[in-house]
């Protein structure tokens, strides 16, 4: 029996569906004068007979700590500890018309990939975007151009998302032609972790891969094992963005993102995947409500991976709404 809620939680786990209980709080019996009176003179006693070795000495009292003391004595943790960058998510968004192509190729698949079999139901970017992002090269002469990488966000509040959201004008989108509410779209997530791991395995096992060269070349193998992920500190088609094409680099960029949670430049970044995202790597779909999860939840079903489908309206909400 499939017990999940609305929001795409099992069991009693979801509190807006299944709401705890409030906790009753305990009253404890008052302790009588007389009793607390006899419980101090037995600590007092007690504590002259252990200090009476060194009775001809007063114990020098300890300062009590001023409020400066306290502040410097805890510091904030995450002020200087380097972010786990593996753990950090990565959002992809397309229309749920194109969700049955996903799953029929068994992947995400890059603008200029030549797996395409047939190109997208709804597709979202403008022509000038599409353009732009298969001319320009990631790391120079000779390298693979924005457009040869399946393209995720770094937030869920990514900054052409949110245009979308708000059904504001924005360049980079061209949606006019289909009408798209919101709710139109599905989020695929996954994580950083599991794009580097997947892309390391694929190049160990390639003819010629990393794994051959290691013993030669154990610092070229690396670079090669990392060569298909790329992140991108702001808008990956922007005359300004910089990229991270090793996986060291790739880190630092990411860091740097995550170093400041309170900067615009994590919604405007990108992490760029080469050529397909495989699909059996989404362990989550975002919905807007439960209608949309129900057209999901069957088209998921002839998929032999199917992750957990999930409402959650305020990533389908525009920033300054889901803010307040």
């Amino acid at each position: 029996m499939n017990d999940e809620c609305i929001h795409g939680l099992e069991g009693n786990l979801c509190d807006q569906c299944f709401p705890k209980a409030a906790p009753t709080a305990s009253v404890s019996a008052p302790v009588s004068r007389a009793s607390s009176a006899s419980g101090v003179s037995k600590r007092a006693s007690r504590a002259r007979e252990a200090s009476a070795p060194t009775a001809l000495r007063t114990p020098r009292a300890e300062p009590k700590p001023t409020r400066a003391t306290k502040t410097a004595a805890v510091p904030r943790a995450s002020a200087k500890m380097p972010a786990d960058v593996g753990e950090q998510r990565i959002y992809h968004v397309t229309h749920i018309s194109n969700l049955t192509g996903v799953l029929s190729s068994g992947a995400l698949l890059a603008d200029a990939s030549k797996a395409w079999e047939g190109r997208p139901a709804v597709d979202i970017s403008s022509a000038e975007t599409r353009e732009s992002r298969r001319s320009i090269l990631v790391s120079g002469q000779g390298s693979l151009s924005v457009a040869k990488y399946v393209p995720f966000f770094l937030s869920p509040d990514a900054s052409v998302w949110d245009s979308i959201r708000a059904r504001s004008d924005d360049p980079r989108l061209a949606l006019d032609p289909h009408g798209s509410a919101p709710f139109d779209f599905v989020i695929l997530v996954s994580t950083v972790r599991k794009a580097l791991d997947a892309q390391a395995a694929a190049a160990e096992s390639a003819p010629g891969s990393a794994a051959e060269s290691a013993a030669s070349a154990p610092e070229s193998a690396a670079v090669a094992a990392s060569a298909g992920v790329v992140a991108a500190d702001g808008d990956a088609a922007g005359v300004l963005t910089r990229f991270g094409t090793t996986r060291a680099d790739t880190e630092g960029v990411l860091r740097k993102l995550r170093a400041d949670p309170e900067s615009p430049a994590i919604l405007e970044a990108e992490f760029l995947i080469e050529e397909t995202f495989p699909f059996e790597l989404v362990t989550l779909i975002g919905v807007a409500n439960d209608k949309v999860r129900d057209l999901v939840k069957p088209i998921l079903a002839a998929s032999s991976h199917r992750p957990k489908v999930a409402v959650y309206p305020p990533w389908f909400q525009p920033a300054e709404e889901s803010a307040e």
